[in-house]
């Protein structure tokens, strides 16, 4: 599969334009001791399954098997692959719990704009 490497569990598109996205991928990163999921930057890979524009407005992960989930689904793939989440993200597969998450997903897309207005206002103040 393009673009997985061979450790991989995972692989995540975040939207490097994001502040709230590029801090929840730092804090996953120091999560993946083990390199079990491959972060790519949407502005900058090539390897890019959907429309890219679809990619920005939702959440997307790719799991091993090559299956594209996104939102809640792709959460819980990202949080299986690392083992202080993997609990939670086990627990996501209950689809009771999935259809939880995903309206909580869904309500922060709806203030997504305005926190992302909210961190790069607060970032300029402390540069």
């Amino acid at each position: 599969m393009p673009g997985i490497t061979m450790t991989a569990q995972v692989t995540v598109w975040y939207d490097s334009e994001c502040p709230l996205c590029v801090r929840e991928i730092a804090l996953m990163r120091r999560l993946d001791r083990h390199g079990a999921i491959e972060f790519l930057d949407l502005y900058t890979t090539a390897d890019c399954p959907l429309d890219r524009q679809l990619l920005l407005e939702r959440f997307h992960a790719r799991e091993r098997d090559g299956t594209v989930v996104s939102g809640a689904q792709a959460f819980a793939a990202m949080w299986r692959a690392l083992a202080p989440l993997r609990p939670l993200g086990l627990i996501a597969r209950f689809p009771p719990v999935l259809w939880v998450l995903e309206g909580l997903y869904r309500l922060f897309l709806l203030v997504r704009p305005g926190l992302q207005r909210a961190v790069k206002r607060l970032e300029r103040n402390a540069a």
